[in-house]
């Protein structure tokens, strides 16, 4: 049998203890908190939640342990009305997790421990008819390479969202349509520092010299997009007045995948992801 969706996501969920502070702790430094919270996270799931929201009828691939982070971090698909048939329970281990810390301006920094995410087997995505595949850095690179050559041979069309940075793959991005970075990863990548939207341009620019579109995008500056090698698309962010960053780019990436299934030309729905996700930042439980 064969599953037909718009959007599938391989990767990885988490079960994040977050926690809320006036300021980041220094090395070293104990700063006393104000408060802790679960919230339902790894970059897959995340932006699996966000393709489902924005209306694609979206797949999620992944593993979790047996225990009561997997029990919640499928209950959390199942709330997004995200497919889940093919997350698999590993009896073995543990479920992903990690402990971020947030200031009082919405920046944070995490801790990630992956656990059953780095189980996920070939048999998952077998015989996944979709349009869109969106993967990312958190589980087993080897993994990620054999879904983006499994689904490209259907001619899906494949996001490759560069977080957290690994040094770039020629042979992954044989399979890449579009690359979507943010500002730190595409400094990583390209060496360019990104201090302004003309940076970013040319971070895109770079990034597409692999052969794919690319996407650089730089928090409150906004975004650069490089189609098919042409000239930079700048994309002005839209003003708010953040609440929290915390997985900002995993929307604006569910989002863009989302549009790209629908039939949106990649300049609209990347310019509609950066108007979803400013959206998103200023959201006090981070729904936009």
């Amino acid at each position: 049998m064969v599953d037909h969706f718009d959007v599938a996501v391989v990767g990885s969920l988490h079960l994040d203890i977050m926690t809320k502070s006036p300021r980041l702790p220094a090395l070293d430094e104990t700063v006393l908190g104000q408060s802790w919270h679960f919230k339902c996270g790894g970059k897959g799931g995340n932006q699996a939640v966000a393709a489902a929201r924005a209306g694609a009828r979206t797949a999620f691939v992944g593993c979790v342990g047996n225990d009561d982070f997997g029990s919640r971090l499928l209950a959390n698909l199942d709330a997004a009305q995200v497919d889940r048939s093919r997350v698999s329970i590993v009896p073995m281990a543990g479920s992903g997790m990690s402990v971020a810390m947030e200031d009082a301006s919405g920046n944070y920094s995490a801790v990630v421990v992956s656990g059953a995410n780095q189980s996920i087997q070939p048999s998952q995505y077998e015989n996944l008819s979709v349009r869109v595949l969106l993967i990312q850095n958190e589980i087993s690179s080897l993994v990620t390479l054999d879904a983006a050559r499994a689904c490209k041979r259907d001619n899906t069309f494949v996001i490759y969202n560069t977080a957290p940075f690994l040094p770039l793959s020629d042979e992954l991005l044989h399979n890449v349509d579009l690359i979507v970075a943010n500002r730190v990863e595409a400094t990583d990548a390209t060496g360019i520092a990104i201090a302004s939207l003309s940076d970013a341009a040319r971070a895109a620019q770079a990034l597409s010299s692999y052969g794919c579109n690319s996407v650089v995008t730089a928090g409150n500056l906004g975004c650069a997009l490089c189609a098919h090698r042409g000239k930079p698309d700048l994309i002005a962010a839209v003003k708010v007045k953040p609440v929290s960053t915390h997985g900002a780019g995993d929307f604006f990436c569910g989002v863009v995948a989302a549009r790209i299934a629908q039939g949106v030309e990649l300049a609209d729905a990347v310019s509609e992801a950066n108007i979803s996700a400013a959206r998103f930042v200023s959201c006090a439980d981070g729904v936009s």
